[in-house]
């Protein structure tokens, strides 16, 4: 069995885990089926308050938005 002749510095073996270790993922998003907005999967839509064809929460508009409509 090889037995490594010297000791793997920490900086090597960081550099080799970062391809596989500590790799940023893309966020991957669906569609909303009540309003179509893009939303992460498993939550709630934030911009029309549904999960799963329900309504979970309502979103509250500020009165100087409606004043500006």
């Amino acid at each position: 069995m090889a037995v490594p002749k010297k000791k793997t510095s920490v900086r090597r073996k960081g550099l080799r885990r970062a391809g596989q270790h500590h790799k940023l993922y893309r966020k991957h998003t669906s569609s909303c089926g009540n309003c179509g907005a893009m939303t992460l999967p498993h939550h709630a839509c934030p911009s029309c308050g549904t999960y799963k064809g329900r309504e979970v929460f309502t979103i509250k508009v500020r009165e100087d938005e409606e004043t500006a409509e």
